[in-house]
């Protein structure tokens, strides 16, 4: 290996006129000698994206532009690769940002431990008091359940890595994106790159500054699609089950329940069974006790004052409840084609 291999750099991009300067700008800011090529795989957005795209390419010789009329990650992480040459091969995302000794690092990391994708940490961050809110659930192990993605973890093997950084020959062996898999993508590749005998690494020197949603909608749009997807390789996948996966579904159930026993009690009066009455009153608790923890977990995230930290409180519900419904879907029927809408204007 020479010290500095040159690097391509894939995105795919969708509707992110208003990210996607600052994140272009920090590629090629990178504190890295080798040479260096963007490609951008452009989806149909209906905001001025492709407008800004044609301009940073027109500014700099570095960046292609290829054309992914489909607006689905997995083709548009295909194309990119296909149009690009360099031997390490870095995924980035259009809504965030790379610190600038972010390419030398995870180079230095992949070849000192012999990995074949190497990933870092989501830093997740915010503009606005919502989108810092959201934010702040990104970072809070009640709200993703611990993923050393979000919330970190000692270096060593991992089970995925969040973006990736790639040894291109990987894609020659193992074969590319699966393009089937809208979502989940990336989770599915990595396992055949552990199948073939390679180190998927976690690294948590490598910080990448991220921009979540900006508004609760979207956000439980995407929490949707990626429970469906998750529900998706838990059904496909042996390796993809997990109990802790099994927990927004109880919680699910539970709240469910709580809420219509609210509503049906009071109306059914002392018509109904003893029995029954008993585990209504007790169901009740169970939404309570879940607002109540969801509200004591906000104030304990970090945020900038306590409107921030309530509105941490109903990402966490704005998370959970909308991933558990995605999750049985996927698991009784698969994810089909459930895609998140959350940045489809």
């Amino acid at each position: 290996m020479t010290e500095t291999p040159a690097v391509a750099y894939i995105m795919p991009v969708l509707n992110e006129a208003e990210y996607l300067q600052e994140a272009v700008a920090s590629i090629l800011a990178q504190d890295y000698e080798g040479d260096k090529e963007l490609v951008l795989a452009l989806g149909p957005s209906v905001d001025e994206t492709n407008l800004v795209a044609q301009r940073l390419a027109a500014q700099d010789s570095r960046i292609t532009l290829v054309e992914n009329p489909e607006g689905r990650t997995p083709i548009a992480l295909n194309l990119a690769i296909r149009n690009s040459s360099h031997p390490i091969v870095l995924r980035v995302d259009a809504h965030s940002e790379l610190p600038a000794d972010y390419t030398r690092r995870g180079i230095e990391t992949l070849y000192r431990v012999d990995a074949h994708d190497v990933g870092g940490l989501m830093d997740a961050r915010g503009r606005s008091i919502v989108q810092r809110s959201i934010a702040a659930a990104y970072h809070s192990k009640f709200g993703f359940g611990g993923p050393a993605y979000h919330s970190g973890a000692p270096e060593g093997e991992a089970e995925s890595a969040y973006l990736g950084i790639f040894r291109r020959e990987v894609f020659d062996e193992i074969g590319y994106f699966d393009e089937n898999m809208w979502r989940a993508q990336d989770w599915e590749l990595c396992l055949r790159i552990r199948k073939a005998g390679h180190k998927v690494w976690f690294d948590p020197e490598l910080k990448v500054g991220y921009y979540p949603r900006d508004n609760f909608p979207s956000l439980v749009k995407q929490s949707y699609a990626s429970g469906t997807w998750r529900g998706e390789i838990a059904r496909r996948f042996p390796e993809g089950k997990s109990s802790r996966h099994d927990l927004p579904p109880l919680l699910l159930l539970g709240v469910g329940v709580g809420v219509i026993s609210s509503v049906v009690q009071p109306l059914a009066g002392q018509s109904l069974p003893k029995p029954v009455n008993v585990l209504m009153h007790l169901s009740k608790v169970v939404p309570v006790l879940y607002g109540t923890i969801c509200v004591i977990e906000g104030i304990r995230a970090k945020g900038q004052g306590m409107k921030e930290k309530l509105l941490t409180s109903v990402a966490f519900v704005s998370i959970h409840l909308p991933w558990a419904v995605g999750y049985i879907k996927g698991r009784a029927i698969g994810a089909r084609s459930t895609l998140d809408k959350g940045r489809v204007k």
